[in-house]
């Protein structure tokens, strides 16, 4: 059956809600930017706006899931493209560099939010928590299939390098930071692929 222009029309305005609160929120902040400010940016009405979103909360949230989206979108491109573990994990690096060089790059959007929801039990801050897990938990299966090292401790130490990077990338030159970047993880995948050493007696 062929929609209606009116029954289409409502994921458009969904769409163009998202796509404006994601470009605001990180551009300029999340608790900056009010509901209004969005509604006429994304030329809909409030009654539309709550339509979609029952509260701006619930805005902020759909935001967060799709930059998640993305990044999983990007795992698993690299997993489809049948890359070894350790260039998949080569190619994630590679495209959080080149965020990090993009133009009107402002840091990671997952960090921001969180700093702005502290409440662990604040929806936005267990939606950063979901995404951060689930990037440690792949980012560790990739690593257990590099080296026989344990996974975790040099997952930790990846998103650790992601994370300062990340941050460092906007208040640093991007090229030198994205490279230093690039540097770390390969060190990292170097350091964990190599057989450990044997404990010295007691």
């Amino acid at each position: 059956m062929v929609r209606s222009e009116s029954e289409s029309r409502p994921s458009e305005a969904r769409n163009r809600l998202l796509a404006t609160a994601s470009r605001v929120f990180y551009a300029e902040g999340i608790h900056s930017v009010g509901v209004d400010r969005i509604v006429a940016e994304a030329q809909v009405t409030r009654a539309t706006f709550y339509r979609h979103f029952p509260s701006k909360e619930s805005l902020v949230v759909a935001y967060l899931e799709a930059a998640d989206h993305v990044m999983r979108e990007r795992a698993a491109a690299a997993v489809a493209a049948g890359l070894t573990p350790a260039d998949t994990l080569r190619a994630l690096a590679s495209a959080i560099a080149e965020d990090i060089r993009s133009p009107g790059f402002r840091g990671c959007a997952f960090l921001n939010a969180v700093a702005e929801f502290p409440d662990a039990d604040h929806p936005v801050h267990q939606a950063v928590l979901a995404h951060r897990q689930w990037f440690l938990d792949t980012v560790t299966e990739l690593l257990s299939k590099t080296g026989e090292r344990p996974a975790e401790p040099a997952a930790r130490h990846f998103v650790m390098l992601r994370d300062g990077a990340m941050a460092a990338g906007c208040l640093s030159d991007p090229e030198l930071v994205g490279e230093t970047f690039l540097l770390g993880v390969e060190g990292l995948l170097e350091a964990h692929a190599s057989p450990a050493r044997p404990k010295p007696s007691a």
